[in-house]
């Protein structure tokens, strides 16, 4: 069983003896039809209905993706029984990492610091600003 987030809905997926094409969604049977079409996308027939779905990004750590189906944008956030259980455990930020010092790719004069303590900052997020051989340089945080 799988819990689906698209966009700010949530649906109950049972896939079919462990397939996706057909099973439940919400207690609702679904049957479709897949064929991929290269290594990001698919033509989906459901309902005799046609649609071409494109993988846009695919975060597998976070377990998001952000699909366009007949061109139109979606963000999936997909939880599997597992990822219910630490939930209910409390254990479902586990895979968080404390950082407790960041050291510079180069030495340098810090301009300006951009985040405050006590901030959560992901990865990506802009740390601070370096200046090194008189050009600024974005510090982001790599994790």
């Amino acid at each position: 069983m799988y819990n689906i987030t698209i966009n700010t809905n949530n649906y109950d997926v049972v896939p079919e003896n462990g397939q996706n094409h057909a099973g439940t969604v919400n207690g609702n049977a679904y049957e479709m039809d897949m064929a991929q079409k290269d290594a990001t996308s698919w033509v989906v027939k459901k309902d005799g209905v046609e649609n071409r779905v494109e993988i846009a990004h695919l975060d597998t750590d976070n377990k998001l993706a952000t699909i366009r189906i007949n061109g139109r944008k979606y963000t999936l956030k997909i939880q599997d029984q597992f990822d219910q259980l630490l939930k209910d455990l409390g254990m479902e930020n586990m895979a968080v990492k404390k950082i407790s010092e960041i050291k510079s790719p180069m030495p340098g004069l810090v301009l300006d610091i951009l985040v405050k303590e006590g901030d959560e900052i992901k990865k990506g997020d802009p740390v601070l600003v370096l200046e090194a051989m008189k050009m600024e340089n974005l510090s982001l945080i790599h994790i």
